[in-house]
């Protein structure tokens, strides 16, 4: 699989990274023993860049990761976040950005995760209330230590990264963008790329819309986190819906499926761009690599951005709980 480079100061990817996290929680039940095939099979096909989070879970997604890597450990770039506390209700979630908490976190991962160094820390959401300049601050003093190699950050807004980049060199920015979700288009990914800093799309499929096998409300599971989104409700659902079927014509025409159009268009916007899809099925994962060899000519990326411009995409990426932990 092709490289990429995450920034001016990070390391090199594969072109296309995979999210572990439906492997254990929020999308539906789980199946550890097809999520590490899955695992073993990206490797086997030279996916090295792989995500998790201690959130996930919590805490048994960087496990199941950790089982997956064990004797493979040359073969990943590992990435892992911190910085998401989770309540006793399903939707209580608060940021921690704390230089005590930091390190605590960073030890927990590297044990359930079974490494001595994490490739790329990120901090998951920023808090608040903690200066972001001491979140990175003790993030580099981690660095010094040894016990990760590269820093990022996740859902950061340009004024942060400023901050965090004038702090310590920030190899990548983790943020929802796709087809649905182009706002980071105006201002943030601008900044990333005058800071020299990657930028890694999370939810490139519109967390699953825009693969086209969502047809109904009623296909996701009972637990799927996916029915408290505002984009899988209501009159929402049929919009995006109907804006999906479209993007599949095009994929049709051109005889790929609705997911490689979608993966194969975010890696058309920039050789800085390493999306990272989830998947826990092999199927679905052989599918989505085939992405990483697909050319879209300047004329279907046209038309596509005629069918899906900015804002195209119905309702709000998050409910309120979660919209809430977004850097403003």
């Amino acid at each position: 699989m092709k490289l990429r480079r995450l920034g001016i100061t990070g390391p090199n990817v594969s072109s296309l990274g995979l999210g572990c996290m439906g492997m254990s929680e929020f999308y539906g039940p789980r199946d550890d023993a097809e999520s590490l095939a899955t695992l073993d099979a990206a490797l086997d096909a030279g996916l090295s860049f792989l995500d998790t989070a201690d959130m996930y879970g919590p805490y048994i997604n960087e496990e199941l990761v950790g089982r997956a890597i064990k004797g493979r450990r040359g073969q990943v770039v590992l990435a892992t976040k911190f910085g998401i506390v989770r309540g006793p209700k399903a939707t209580d979630r608060s940021a921690n950005g704390r230089p005590e908490y930091v390190k605590s976190s960073c030890e927990g991962s590297l044990k359930r995760l079974g490494v001595d160094s994490i490739d790329l820390y990120y901090q998951h959401r920023v808090d608040p209330n903690t200066p972001i300049e001491e979140t990175v601050g003790a993030m580099a003093e981690l660095v010094k230590a040894g016990k990760i190699r590269h820093l990022g950050l996740s859902e950061a807004s340009p004024r942060t990264l400023r901050r965090a980049a004038a702090t310590h060199p920030i190899a990548a920015l983790q943020t929802e963008y796709s087809i649905f979700s182009r706002d980071v288009e105006d201002e943030v990914l601008p900044t990333c790329r005058e800071l020299g800093i990657g930028f890694v799309p999370y939810s490139p499929l519109g967390r699953g819309f825009l693969s086209g096998k969502i047809k109904r409300f009623e296909d996701l599971a009972p637990d799927d986190f996916r029915r408290y989104s505002p984009r899988f409700q209501g009159g929402n659902f049929a919009k995006n819906l109907a804006l999906v079927k479209r993007l599949e014509e095009i994929a049709a025409e051109k005889g790929v499926t609705a997911s490689q159009l979608a993966l194969a268009w975010l890696l058309a916007q920039g050789e800085d761009i390493v999306p990272i899809f989830g998947t826990k099925r092999r199927e679905f994962l052989a599918e989505n690599l085939v992405a990483a060899e697909l050319a879209l000519t300047p004329a279907e990326l046209s038309r596509i951005d005629e069918v899906a411009p900015r804002g195209a995409a119905s309702g709000e990426r998050y409910p309120e709980p979660g919209r809430a932990l977004l850097d403003r």
